[in-house]
């Protein structure tokens, strides 16, 4: 044992450590808690500091003054496109994770094919996607080529997911259920599908919000009417405002609550099913 250790104090080693990882989480949060504060200016005050007194003007001013642009319309389509996208997830990484429990010809190059999209740049692919939807003839928009673009994005996470779920899934449940009669459809509706929820919850999680912040996708498949992270992009370039900062800090609420809501209902899964077993 070390003489350090023997005294009861701490090596060095420990204080150096301890202050880079404070630096790093100052550097890393820092500007955001900066942001988040500056929303909440009086009239008076500007994008930097010092504040001039504390208000939810900005908020207000976010959506009420045209001037700002759509906030409203963006944040509502930006909220469907990302519902649109957690659905499609889950339900096509669920059937994918249901498919790949057996092995067939030509399974590995089907599993690099839907992975590949996360090596290649989302920008070429959402350029890529838009120059498809032109040679068809196709008009782009947020709910047609951005929704396939954005699940280049979040099908790869959601079906990894699902394999790393799937492969602590003991089949003996799906046989005991067969055994007793069950049809393959009750079997995986009223077995399989509970045992996963707490996997499919996080897939849904990975999905809305990679969807609900997703901008190189997204950039050139919306088409004329912008999402949320497009109209904040197109904000930077003529408010001169902390309206700004208050979006940022309402995109930001919006985002924790998705992951709290999803959390929770992560949690109450696993407590209803200890107390279950409790009882039985």
């Amino acid at each position: 044992m070390s003489t350090s250790s023997g005294s009861g104090r701490r090596p060095w080693t420990f204080y150096v450590l301890a202050t880079l990882f404070g630096a790093y989480v100052l550097a890393l949060y820092g500007p955001m808690f900066c942001i988040y504060l500056l929303s909440f200016q009086d009239l008076r005050g500007g994008l930097v500091f010092p504040m001039k007194g504390f208000s939810l003007h900005w908020f207000e001013d976010l959506f009420t003054q045209v001037r700002t642009g759509d906030v409203k319309g963006s944040f509502w389509r930006s909220m469907q496109l990302a519902v649109l996208v957690t659905l499609l997830t889950v339900v096509l990484s669920f059937f994918a994770g249901l498919g790949f429990r057996r092995r067939f010809p030509g399974d590995g190059v089907v599993f690099y094919v839907m992975i590949a999209s996360l090596v290649a740049p989302g920008l070429v692919l959402g350029i890529g996607i838009g120059l498809l939807f032109q040679f068809l003839g196709l008009p782009a928009g947020w709910s047609t080529s951005a929704l396939g673009a954005q699940l280049t994005l979040t099908l790869p996470f959601g079906i990894l997911v699902m394999f790393a779920v799937m492969s602590r899934f003991d089949r003996a449940w799906e046989e005991a259920a067969r055994d007793l009669g069950a049809t393959p459809i009750q079997t995986t509706w009223l077995v399989v599908v509970p045992i996963l929820l707490p996997g499919l919850v996080a897939v849904a999680l990975f999905g809305f919000t990679l969807s609900y912040d997703e901008f190189p996708r997204t950039l050139q498949t919306a088409g004329s009417l912008n999402t949320l992270p497009l109209e904040i992009w197109s904000m930077t370039l003529n408010v001169t405002s902390p309206s700004l900062y208050a979006l940022g800090t309402v995109t930001t609420l919006v985002s924790f609550l998705a992951i709290g809501l999803s959390l929770g209902s992560i949690a109450l899964i696993q407590r209803r099913r200890a107390k279950r077993a409790m009882e039985a």
